[in-house]
């Protein structure tokens, strides 16, 4: 029996789509943080914006003999231009998955609480970002693509209350 040419059609194209197959899994150790200052008694979170659209928070991967704490500081100043942060408390861990051509990225995150310190405005993004820039924890949260770092955000708030 011969197929309808929809069908074939559609056989054809779909044949065309298909990804190749995952050939390797690759884990990356990923560390940053939600960055934070005080204006006027209110909490400003700095956020980036990706070459994608997309706001996020400063991070990068982990090299190696560093500790996730001293790749958070180190890819923070790097990506935002900041010279003076204090790392204060780990908030948590993030994973997640992406595709890149044929491998699958298994991906570990540790964000923690950072406080900008001296200077916060002299605050400059790198060339593959779009933007960069400070913002209420309200907009922020608004801003914010990826819901597991908007939860720590929230519990980076709370941290910081605790902390006065």
């Amino acid at each position: 029996m011969k197929r309808p040419e929809p069908i074939r059609r559609f056989r054809k194209i779909w044949k065309k789509r298909r990804r190749p197959a995952i050939q390797e899994v690759v884990r990356e150790a990923t560390a940053g943080g939600v960055v934070y200052r005080k204006v006027k008694g209110r909490v400003e979170i700095l956020l980036i914006q990706d070459a994608k659209d997309r706001w996020t928070i400063p991070k990068g991967h982990i090299e190696p003999g560093e500790t996730a704490k001293q790749a958070a500081e180190r890819e923070i100043m790097e990506e935002t231009g900041l010279r003076h942060v204090t790392v204060l408390n780990w908030l948590g861990k993030i994973n997640f998955r992406y595709r890149r051509q044929q491998s699958l990225v298994l991906m570990s995150t540790q964000i923690y609480l950072v406080r900008a310190d001296l200077d916060t405005d002299d605050h400059q993004k790198e060339k593959w970002m779009n933007d960069i820039g400070w913002f209420s924890l309200h907009d922020a949260l608004e801003k914010i693509e990826y819901d597991d770092i908007g939860k720590l955000m929230l519990l980076g708030m709370k941290k910081i209350r605790q902390i006065g």
